[in-house]
């Protein structure tokens, strides 16, 4: 048996993969937290409550420490990556930074609606390594732009309470789902995105839509 293991081990650890991130989608279906045919036709149409946000206590760049309730209040969106990812977060940040730049044409970001990019991958993405990603590689506005990092298991444990999964391989790789998630003033999750690559369901203009829709609610 311990040989049949060691032989399949890269088999055994995909299949292991594909049946947790199985279960994590059916749970977040059946929750409500992503409807997929809402999605395809009006990814803003339902704005429900789906459950209240779980509060945190973050190290941002500069040192300092954020919760949720410091921007209560305030329209939250939440975005969990790592900074050497290799695929979907430069994209999906790069997306954001549209949505921050059509947010600030209209006078709200930073003052009606802040941004929280959380890492999963501490270890890496120190204070110094999230700050470059956010200015140099992303031109963020981080009067209103929060780049996040905290001890990594309670990380993964906080964003499985947003809906979200992370798995960590034994080489330090990571997959994950890749949500951007809104929050309203009183801290209840009200959207979560489902970001593809592949698809335009999901753009910086409708997530600018769907801030502007809660501010105005």
């Amino acid at each position: 048996m311990a040989a049949f293991v060691k032989k399949y081990s890269l088999q055994i650890f995909l299949f292991s993969l594909v049946f947790l991130f199985g279960i994590a989608a059916a749970w977040i279906y059946g929750s409500g937290m992503l409807n997929e045919g809402a999605e395809q036709s009006d990814p803003n149409a339902d704005f429900s409550v789906i459950k209240q946000a779980p509060d945190f206590s973050l190290e941002n760049v500069d040192g300092k420490t954020v919760s949720l309730a410091d921007t209560e209040g305030k329209v939250r969106l939440f975005y969990f990556f790592f900074a050497s990812c290799p695929d979907v977060c430069p994209p999906t940040t790069y997306m954001l930074t549209e949505a921050q730049d059509m947010l600030k044409e209209k006078g709200v970001f930073g003052k009606d609606v802040v941004f929280h990019s959380v890492t999963f991958d501490p270890e890496r993405d120190s204070k110094e390594v999230l700050k470059k990603w956010a200015l140099e590689k992303n031109k963020a506005d981080l009067s209103g732009w929060y780049f996040l990092r905290g001890e990594e298991k309670k990380t993964a444990e906080w964003m499985e309470q947003f809906g979200s999964l992370v798995i960590k391989d034994k080489d330090g790789n990571f997959s994950h789902s890749n949500y951007v998630t809104l929050v309203d003033g009183e801290g209840n999750i009200r959207k979560v995105y489902n970001v593809k690559m592949d698809s335009d369901d999901v753009t910086a203009e409708t997530i600018t839509a769907g801030v502007m829709k809660l501010l105005e609610s």
